[in-house]
């Protein structure tokens, strides 16, 4: 008997895995957070005997180093891959026991990186289930852009190559467990689904059932925005990523909020974009802790800026660190909870701006505003507001100045882009209207959609 458990990180669109069977069991591309490997391990009443890497990740900071330091496991890493600390060195057809009956086998998968492999668990030699990391996806497979631009192509050649592979040696019920896309941008496209098997791959996934040239061609095609935080989680990672300090921040009251500010650092309000909107310390910006929060702070912040956190609760400001460290943004300058009122000095007020809908800015009509669009490129190529201005959220904080002059009118495809845009503006001096409504609303509310 064999058990596989699944540790969802929604946040950034990733699963680890902890297997194994009575006694002991393995760690499958753990997260930075280890803690919660180690709480499935126990409810298991199991010991992690191995941790194993699929490749040295590139949007997310591992937890596989730390992990194996505290359970005393042996940590195996793909042999191509570049590392500065020891390790087990993992080449094809490696083979190693899990518990009795069970066994990890390596599959060299190059084409996510250089260096992929992916591991079979074996139950009495018999293939059950693949932790595929970024080869085999559901429905789709990793991206081959992540590593180093001239090697884009081979590498979308060789995901291919090891698709097919994977499909021609597993039998056709053997579980395909992947760590990456169920919204982690290291996917090339998002799982519909939430399991599946090599049978079902072979008759969905467009590796498996279109030609190399064609696959290879929209695959490229389809390339999306990279986070800009990516370049820094390779070296992060192959450097062996300190432990996490999960401690509360020092606390900052009304006056070091304001000299924080004031000296320039990003002071981040985590509570939900309608609250935000309704009231919140000028010059702040919002990232919403229930949203995609490791994401696009990581992607829009300069890179070791300080951060203080504003949050609601101690459980949201604990929940938002936890996120955020698993992107390597480690500890913030400071924190506070509370009621906003509590965030500014005394005799000052909180600020404000409005929000709408598509119907709203339908009502009101287009003509003397900005309507800023704040979706990704291929978002706005499938349909676009007429007349509307192109600035992805990832890129406006450092264009802001080419935003029209007048009042700005800032919608995305639901709602919590566009807050994070509005907060900016109107952080930067601007008269700023969110559009908090799925894009689908825009053409029912009259407004003239175009596609390029």
């Amino acid at each position: 008997m064999f058990f596989i458990d699944t540790i969802e990180l929604e946040g950034l669109g990733n699963r680890s895995y902890l297997a194994g069977g009575r006694r002991t069991a393995v760690a499958v591309d753990p997260p930075r957070d280890v803690d919660q490997v180690l709480a499935a391990a126990v409810r298991r009443g199991v010991r992690i005997t191995h941790v194993v890497e699929t490749h040295i990740h590139n949007d997310y900071v591992t937890g596989g180093l730390e992990l194996a330091r505290m359970t005393g496991a042996a940590y195996l890493v793909p042999a191509g891959a570049r590392v500065s600390f020891a390790r087990v060195p993992v080449a094809d057809g490696d083979t190693v026991t899990v518990d009795d009956g069970l066994g990890l086998r390596a599959v060299a998968t190059p084409g996510h990186t250089p260096h992929h492999t992916s591991y079979v668990l074996l139950e009495q030699d018999r293939p059950v289930a693949a932790f595929t990391g970024g080869s085999l996806l559901i429905g789709t497979v990793g991206r081959p852009d992540l590593v180093e631009p001239r090697l884009t192509e081979q590498l979308a050649r060789a995901q291919h190559a090891s698709a097919h592979r994977l499909a021609a040696e597993l039998p056709d019920e053997t579980s395909v467990l992947p760590t990456h896309g169920f919204g982690s941008f290291c996917s090339s496209a998002q799982a519909e689904g939430d399991t599946t098997t090599i049978g079902k791959e072979k008759s969905a996934n467009t590796a498996l059932t279109t030609d190399v040239d064609s696959f290879v061609a929209r695959l490229l095609a389809e390339l999306d925005d990279i986070p800009a935080y990516y370049t820094h989680m390779g070296p992060a990672n192959a450097a062996g990523p300190a432990p996490v300090d999960l401690t509360a921040p020092a606390v900052a009251d009304a006056r070091e909020i304001a000299s924080r500010l004031a000296a320039g650092e990003w002071v981040v309000d985590l509570r939900n974009r309608v609250a935000f909107a309704e009231g919140h310390v000028a010059g702040s910006f919002n990232f919403e802790a229930e949203g995609k929060i490791a994401t696009y702070l990581a992607w829009l912040i300069p890179w070791g800026k300080p951060v203080t956190l504003l949050a609601e609760s101690p459980e949201q400001l604990a929940a938002a660190q936890r996120e955020l460290v698993r992107v390597g943004i480690d500890r913030p300058a400071a924190a506070a909870t509370g009621a906003p009122e509590e965030w500014v000095p005394e005799g000052e007020d909180l600020v404000s701006f409005p929000r709408s809908t598509f119907a709203g800015l339908a009502e009101r009509g287009t003509d003397g505003v900005v309507v800023l669009d704040v979706r990704r490129d291929s978002e706005r190529a499938a349909g676009h507001i007429e007349g509307s201005v192109h600035i992805p959220v990832h890129q406006l904080h450092k264009r802001l100045g080419e935003v029209p002059a007048g009042t700005v009118w800032v919608h995305c495809a639901g709602g919590m882009r566009a807050g994070i845009a509005a907060s900016l503006l109107h952080a930067s001096g601007r008269d700023v209207v969110a559009v908090d409504d799925g894009f689908d609303s825009a053409t029912a509310a009259g407004l003239t959609v175009v596609t390029e």
